[in-house]
């Protein structure tokens, strides 16, 4: 692997949220200048201020409605197999995207006119909505597509896992449902992972990160899928959306809850919840686990 590569990764993840957000706040504030700057060419009988409070009004409502539409992309992830099913689902979503955008921005412009002393009038509300709407569901489809080219760039710097298939002619060379090993894609190379050295594995929405070494490569898998892929001698599922490799198991702090908390070797913190416990306190023939 690239060394260079990985600590250039590590570095943008630890400044990651803050990146995001200059991403969008300067997008927006550029869109907003350039919109201004034309509006004022366009019609310059315009008051100087107000094409900064509609252009202004607009992006600031846009920006608080980004959390929304990733959110939306999680729950109905656009992707080359799934985009049929979400699309009628990012349809409804850009409604309620543009129905909060339009009423945000008239407020505001409404409360900006009359500290101005003037007053706002948007006009008859269903004519200019669908004006406005044939606006926004560009506006909704671009921060989606953002958001999709984002992950994809994501992906490839952090790279991901597949299962071994099986090969064309001739037998496995290895056990193909119960992998010894993963394929590991990262930065145009591939490279095979043991599945031993996979400390624990989370899960996340149509993916399972694999933890490595403080690197997570996703795997396009369910839990239950991947389940039954591993060594039930070594891996044991802790909670609903973990599971852990017990040769790296350091800690077991119990919760009063009735729930627990896992520490691993390199101090990460797993929960482990009521309903599975019990299978690891029997892992360990009964006795107290570590930490109690």
């Amino acid at each position: 692997m690239n060394e260079q590569a990985d600590v250039g990764y590590r570095d943008f993840q630890r400044w990651h949220t803050s990146v995001e957000v200059a991403f969008w706040v300067a997008l927006f504030a550029l869109n907003t200048v350039f919109n201004c700057i034309v509006a004022q060419i366009d019609d310059a009988r315009t008051a100087a201020w107000e094409p900064w409070v509609r252009e202004s009004s607009s992006a600031l409502l846009v920006l608080l409605l980004i959390p929304f539409v990733k959110a939306a992309e999680r729950r109905w992830p656009f992707r080359f197999d799934t985009w049929r099913h979400s699309l009628p689902w990012h349809l409804l979503a850009s409604v309620a995207f543009s129905l909060v955008h339009v009423a945000g921005m008239v407020g505001l412009r409404k409360l900006a006119y009359g500290m101005a002393g003037h007053h706002y009038r948007f006009g008859a509300w269903w004519p200019n909505f669908g004006y406005e709407y044939l606006k926004d569901i560009r506006s909704y489809f671009t921060i989606v597509a953002l958001i999709c080219l984002s992950r994809l760039w994501l992906l490839r710097q952090q790279g991901e896992a597949k299962l071994l298939a099986e090969p064309d002619d001739g037998p496995p060379v290895e056990p193909v449902e119960r992998p010894v090993r993963f394929l590991v894609r990262k930065l145009g190379k591939e490279f095979l992972l043991n599945a031993s050295e996979i400390e624990w594995l989370q899960a996340a929405g149509n993916y399972v990160n694999l933890h490595v070494r403080g690197r997570d490569y996703p795997l396009r898998s369910t839990m239950a899928g991947i389940e039954a892929r591993l060594d039930p001698a070594r891996f044991l599922r802790v909670h609903r959306g973990y599971f852990v490799n017990l040769d790296y198991l350091a800690e077991i702090e119990p919760l009063e809850s009735g729930d627990a908390r896992l520490r691993l070797r390199d101090g990460t913190a797993v929960p482990c919840s009521r309903r599975y416990r019990a299978a690891l306190r029997e892992r360990y023939g009964g006795q107290p686990a570590m930490g109690e």
